[in-house]
């Protein structure tokens, strides 16, 4: 199988298992993503997805350019649900969605990065859209979401150039939230993990779906939207429990409720 998936403890892990073609994604790897995040937009239970590639060398280089689907226009004209790899531009998924970079985030990898909430790599990663030096285009969300994410000059040096950027330089810019020794990456995905969790799960959904889905809007528009997680944060057992919580002084006991 061309993804590993595994879930405990509220969390899913999500690895992209093709490390002899640096996790290259090919139809189907992308079509088992499609399914897994089908599969998490419905399931309560997850709380914190991460996300990564098998091996020390890649999260991901992109498309597997030995083994396209389509070409050109046609590529661009048929629907792909959620960007690349189905999480770069998804909408639909309101859990947390962390990317543990272990290695090369390149063309859709790195479209996967800026489609996921939180992001920590090693200091070996480097992240890159070369789409233009192959005569193609970042079309499954790099050219709309890394002008977003950082200042324009430098969203648009690296997509006319095809340059690759370290993690140090990355996290300079805002894409990660940190960089560590490869010896010490997943010790601080367990960190980034555990302080999600002590999080209340419904609070964290309405946060990302508020913030996903008003993004152009201006914050009077924002503020006056009543998104369905928001509503049901508000009315969950969970908001009661944070201020008992809080007001015994103890660890709340969330319940995604």
């Amino acid at each position: 199988m061309s993804i590993d998936f595994k879930l405990a403890n509220h969390v899913a892990t999500v690895t992209i298992d093709r490390p002899d073609v640096l996790n290259a994604i090919d139809l189907e790897t992308e079509a088992e993503l499609q399914r897994i995040w089908r599969e998490l937009e419905r399931e309560d239970e997850v709380h914190l997805v991460v996300l990564t590639g098998a091996g020390d060398r890649a999260f991901c280089v992109g498309a597997d350019m030995k083994n396209p689907s389509v070409k050109g226009v046609d590529y661009w004209a048929a629907a792909r649900t959620g960007g690349f790899g189905g999480i770069a531009l998804r909408e639909t998924l309101n859990v947390p969605v962390l990317a543990r970079v272990n290695g090369f985030a390149l063309g859709g990898g790195f479209e996967m990065v800026l489609g996921c909430d939180l992001v920590v790599a090693c200091e070996e990663a480097s992240f890159g859209l070369p789409e233009a030096l192959v005569g193609r285009m970042p079309l499954d969300g790099g050219m709309t979401l890394l002008q977003r994410q950082i200042p324009f000059r430098q969203a648009m040096g690296m997509m006319m150039t095809g340059q690759r950027i370290t993690a140090q330089r990355a996290l300079e810019l805002g894409l990660v939230n940190e960089v560590v020794p490869r010896a010490g990456l997943d010790e601080a995905v367990a960190r980034w993990t555990q302080s999600v969790l002590a999080c209340a799960p419904l609070s964290l959904r309405a946060i990302k779906q508020v913030v996903r889905q008003t993004a152009t809007l201006s914050p009077t528009q924002a503020q006056a939207m009543r998104l369905p997680a928001l509503v049901a944060a508000l009315q969950s057992e969970d908001a009661n429990e944070g201020v008992l919580a809080f007001q015994q002084k103890r660890k709340p006991q969330w319940r995604g409720r």
